[in-house]
């Protein structure tokens, strides 16, 4: 099968040819149509994220179908289903943390396209309780991004907490675009913060629906009640609290994210807080697709061949597209 694997930090993606995988007990094996490429995909280019192990094959924004299922399979999936796998690839089950359904933090945890082979290849094999069954309706490329950026901006929304009548999202790029048409489906009013200049993201944001779009150089409108942070920039932080209301809370999106400057005790005062987002649970899963079926959520997408995801990942990295990049991998 083709690949695109990484050998070690800072390298190019080779295309390769490997062997097909076979499922395992508890596993099936995925044949690849698409996968989105994700800022957590850059992290672990420029080695900011490190696995265990190399080579690594990327990607864990991964639409297919069911190629093949473990013998004695119970999963009650398929072949030729269509499914969706996501960043969160294999939990104990049995930890504190497992059996309180906080399986996002096991410690032992398994994750797509990073301790296990991603999506950037024809087939994977994943674990079957990992495996998203796909709603009627939702498919192709514009359903990849759902798996992490569509998942990270809706469990973000979630912890910011309810009611939420004013949003800021800052970094308006895959998981925003994806959550800010779910946020407006609430009638929770939006504001999109962009890099400053940045007039073409600033367009589109309002193109979505966005209240109000400016750079972070600006101040919103009104006071927030949540900040989403999905840019990997930690000076976001104090900034968005300065732009909280009272009780208001800065939920950072991001895996990864350079150092938080300090900040004065009275950027916290009254009851402001700072939360972070790990990872999904199966039940985000199950809920976002189901809720994007509900909204006909679409992602507004830039395609690449399989070939050229270096050109996706380096695309990415400058801004050049909107929305998410996706790769066919159909060949």
């Amino acid at each position: 099968m083709r690949a695109m694997t990484l050998q070690a930090p800072g390298e190019r993606l080779r295309l390769q040819r490997l062997p097909r995988p076979e499922p395992s007990p508890g596993q099936v094996l995925v044949a690849v149509d698409y996968c989105g490429v994700c800022r957590t995909d850059l992290h672990i280019v420029d080695g900011d994220l490190q696995p265990s192990a190399w080579p690594v094959t990327p990607g864990h924004e991964v639409i297919g179908r069911v190629a093949s299922l473990a013998e004695a399979d119970q999963s009650g999936l398929q072949a030729g289903q269509r499914v969706g796998v996501p960043w969160l690839g294999h939990s104990c089950g049995d930890c504190h943390w497992c059996e309180s359904g906080r399986e996002n933090l096991c410690t032992t945890a398994g994750f797509t396209g990073f301790s296990q082979p991603g999506g950037y290849a024809e087939f994977l094999c994943v674990d079957a309780d990992y495996c998203f069954p796909l709603p009627d309706g939702l498919d192709g490329p514009q359903a990849a991004p759902l798996l992490c950026a569509g998942l990270i901006g809706y469990r973000s929304l979630r912890l910011a907490g309810e009611p939420l009548r004013r949003i800021g999202l800052y970094g308006f790029g895959a998981a925003a675009h994806l959550v800010a048409p779910i946020a407006l489906s609430r009638g929770i009013e939006v504001c999109a913060f962009t890099r400053p200049g940045d007039t073409r993201r600033q367009a589109f944001a309002r193109r979505l629906g966005c209240h109000w779009a400016g750079g972070t150089d600006e101040q919103p409108p009104q006071a927030l009640d949540a900040a989403l942070i999905f840019a990997p920039a930690g000076e976001l932080v104090p900034l968005a609290l300065g732009h909280l209301d009272r009780g208001g809370v800065v939920v950072c999106g991001g895996i990864h994210m350079s150092d938080i400057p300090g900040f004065g005790y009275d950027a916290l005062w009254q009851e402001r807080s700072i939360r972070s987002v790990a990872n999904l649970t199966r039940a985000d899963g199950e809920e976002l697709l189901a809720l994007a079926a509900r909204l006909n959520l679409q992602s507004t997408v830039s395609l690449y061949p399989l070939e050229q995801a270096n050109q996706a990942l380096e695309d990415l990295r400058q801004g050049r597209f909107e929305g998410a990049a996706v790769l066919d991998i159909r060949g």
